[in-house]
Parts: structure tokens; sequence; C-alpha cells
């Protein structure tokens, strides 16, 4: 079919399933407003991983070559934006199980991965290693989506489960600031290990 689809389910599953700025937002959001409160947060944030797919499948790539500046002003300003984000995931103050709130819902999620330079990054290796040159188009771009949805299917939700459930130890004790400062920290610390080691996500 021009598409290693087992080699690529498993690439996928340990890099959706590793640290990056997109668990750590989804950690934090289970954190703060519980596991059920989250999930329409979780949907978006599957589902906006295709709106990057698609583009690259389809030859966006190729504007890395012609307009450059393009992709870095892209990676920079999503940097900033995934910092501010982590700046009010730092202040934040956990309410376990509550769904009451501004807990984020499926359109804040939606842009969660086409903001993320690592989202960008495995998408790109995906292509450029699991598909076969001569392959059709539409084929290898349905793949690759349809097996990051699977994988983010099943990874996605965990992420926003350990939040939730790390939270119910920590809410309203002492530990509960150093919690949020710290997973504010690794999302800064993810955005800026891509930027300048070049990781994929």
């Amino acid at each position: 079919m021009g598409v290693a689809v087992g080699s690529f389910l498993l690439f996928a599953a340990s890099q959706v399933g590793t640290p990056g700025p997109a668990n750590m937002a989804l950690m934090a959001t289970g954190a703060r407003f519980g596991l059920r409160a989250s999930m329409r947060f979780v949907a978006g944030v599957a589902l906006g991983k295709q709106l990057i797919i698609w583009p690259i499948g389809f030859g966006l790539m190729g504007l890395a070559q012609s307009l450059p500046w393009l992709f870095e002003a892209l990676k920079w300003g999503s940097a900033a934006y995934i910092i501010y984000l982590a700046w009010r995931v730092a202040n934040l103050r956990l309410k376990p199980g509550q769904s009451t709130g501004d807990a984020p819902g499926f359109a804040a999620g939606l842009i969660v991965h086409p903001l993320n330079p690592k989202a960008w990054a495995m998408i790109t290796a995906g292509f450029t290693s699991f598909v076969e040159p001569a392959t059709p188009t539409l084929i290898a771009t349905a793949w690759i989506a349809a097996c990051l949805l699977a994988v983010q299917i099943v990874l996605h939700p965990l992420w926003a489960l350990a939040g939730d459930r790390i939270a119910r130890t920590v809410a309203g004790k002492p530990a509960e600031r150093y919690l949020m400062w710290t997973l504010a920290a690794l999302t800064v610390l993810t955005v800026f290990y891509v930027i300048f080691a070049g990781g994929d996500k």
C-alpha cells in the first residue's frame, strides 16, 4: 500500500504517548477540571491534528522551500502562544472532579496541535520516514491521518486522566502550587526542546 502502517503505529504511539505541549495541556486540564469535564477539550485536541496532517500530505511542506520565513514565524508564534498557556496553567488552582467553571471546550482543543511545533515535526517525520515516494497522496495522507487519530483516541484521555488522579491527591495542599508550576515548566521545556534540539513529537 506504500505506507508502513505497523511501523508507523509504533512510532506514533511512542511520540503521542510521551510528554509534549499538547499532553501537558491535557494533563493540566484534567487536573483542573477532572476527566469528564475535559473530554470536549480532549476530543478537540485529537481532531485538531487532522488540520495539520492533510495540508502537509497535500504539499504544504513545499512552502518551506519557497517561504522559509513563514515556517520560522509559525514556529516562534506557536512557542509564544504555548508559553502563554503555560503561564495560565501555573496560576490555576485545582478543583478535581468539578465540571463547573471555564473548562476549555472543543474549539480550544482544536487549535492546540496546529500551534504545537512538535506536532508538525512528528507528522513531517511520518510522511518522510514511513511512506514510499510513489504512494498516491490521498492514500498516504489517509493512512497517516487514521493511524494518528486511532493512537490519540487511546492515549490523549489517559493524559487527562493522569492529571485528574494527580490532582485528587494534592488539591488544597501546599504541593498544589508546585504541581501547577511543574506542569507549566514542562510545557515550556518541551517547546524549547523541539525548537533548539530538533526533537520529534
